[in-house]
């Protein structure tokens, strides 16, 4: 099918889904599980030839984020069931206000139609994004990258057949075949035929898709998450935080992107960081991590100097900016300045200082005392998550349920006129 043909019938569809009740929509998602399960040996096969012709193209780390595993097949499974167990979007009741003349006004929220993602290398998005589509009463249709088509085809079609058993319509949830630019383009410029366009991927595809889109378009996140050591952290808990931001899964858009250390304590704390960061994970056989050195880090510590970009360069890999700052006020200023608003943390035992940060730092989530690692739909209790929004219009932060309903005012009378 075209991607023409493939909105027009997600739009043929999309009244089905609309229209069914919370056990049809649970019960196709726990088929869609099954689905997912019972086809382990398709996906992975599919997935094996997608790795295969990555190798070479992209790197090491990326190719994590394609790669897919027994494991992940069940975390993407179990995810699927973990939406089905949540309440339900549909009709619920926002606000309700009685008028003085009798009626009453209830703000219900409702699907927002037809939803389009468009995502590059991890095929685990095409099962959360279908997941959510439906539990929201949503069509979706789905546009993935050249290098996980193969991956997204097999996860889909496991998933179409899901819907089927639930007598729900297949073309619900559908994969566009073509992966050219042109498809992301015919997204973007579908009035009439998308509700609602969710770029999820580097800082390109949301940067075209926010300039060109002329249907409703949701920022998402390019991840350039700071991770601020004031001075009066716990250097054990900094380097503990700073770790598992930047090395637990390098590849993901809430993994830090840049340290920012108090001048107070840098003397002390960034040889410490060295050790932990490069050297001792060096000799474990770990990936060390290169370190991008502003002028004052450079001259407690050897590395890399940091060149003109590297504060706006989201990595994803194991590359780490660092700066020295003059205090918490200063490290607000600097992610004001180089942040994309995705997830930052603070590090300290000063409440004061935490207050500072947390009200001085605009963006989606902020953290005291824990890892930007945890800005994630299935951590913050969503199921599973569209993607993280970094706009502050309708939705904010990890996108689930709510995120992809829309609202239509019901009202109430009893013959009233005006």
């Amino acid at each position: 099918m075209t991607t023409q043909e493939i909105l027009q019938a997600a739009k043929a569809a999309k009244g089905a889904f609309a229209a069914a009740d919370t056990e049809t929509r649970n019960r196709a998602l726990e088929e869609m599980a099954d689905a997912l399960l019972a086809d382990r040996e398709a996906i992975l096969a599919a997935n094996a030839l997608d790795l295969e012709a990555a190798q070479g193209s992209i790197s090491t780390v990326m190719q994590d984020r394609l790669r897919l595993t027994d494991a992940r097949l069940e975390e993407m499974a179990a995810g699927v069931r973990e939406v089905a167990a949540l309440p339900d979007p549909v009709g619920r009741v926002l606000a309700r206000v009685e008028r003085p003349n009798g009626l009453v006004i209830e703000k219900t929220a409702v699907p927002m139609g037809v939803v389009a993602i468009i995502y590059e290398s991890r095929p685990n998005v095409t099962s959360d994004a279908a997941a959510l589509a439906v539990k929201s009463g949503n069509a979706c249709v789905l546009r993935v990258g050249k290098e996980a088509w193969r991956s997204a085809d097999a996860i889909t079609r496991a998933m179409r057949r899901g819907l089927a058993a639930a007598g729900l319509p297949e073309d619900g949830v559908a994969l566009v075949q073509d992966t050219t630019r042109a498809s992301s383009r015919e997204l973007m410029e579908a009035v009439g035929l998308v509700d609602l366009l969710i770029p999820r991927g580097g800082a390109g595809l949301i940067k075209a898709c926010v300039e060109q889109a002329k249907v409703p378009c949701i920022q998402t996140g390019t991840g350039i998450c700071h991770v601020y050591v004031d001075k009066a952290a716990d250097p054990d808990m900094a380097l503990d935080i700073l770790e598992n931001a930047k090395t637990s899964r390098p590849s993901v858009c809430n993994a830090a992107e840049v340290c920012l250390v108090d001048k107070a304590i840098a003397a002390e704390f960034l040889p410490r960081m060295k050790q932990r960061l490069v050297d001792d994970r060096a000799a474990a056989g770990l990936p060390p991590v290169e370190l991008r050195l502003d002028e004052a880090a450079a001259a407690i510590i050897p590395g890399t100097p940091a060149g003109p970009d590297d504060f706006d360069t989201e990595f994803l890999d194991y590359i780490l900016a660092v700066r020295v700052v003059d205090g918490v006020q200063q490290a607000v200023a600097h992610i004001a300045r180089h942040s994309t608003g995705h997830s930052e943390a603070i590090v300290t035992g000063d409440e004061a200082a935490a207050n500072a940060f947390v009200t001085g730092v605009d963006s989606a989530a902020v953290y005291v005392n824990a890892s930007t690692r945890f800005t994630d739909g299935g951590v913050f209790g969503l199921g599973c998550e569209m993607g993280i929004s970094t706009q502050k219009l309708h939705a904010r932060g990890p996108m689930g349920l709510a995120e992809l309903c829309s609202y239509k005012y019901v009202i109430h009378g009893n013959g009233q006129v005006r």
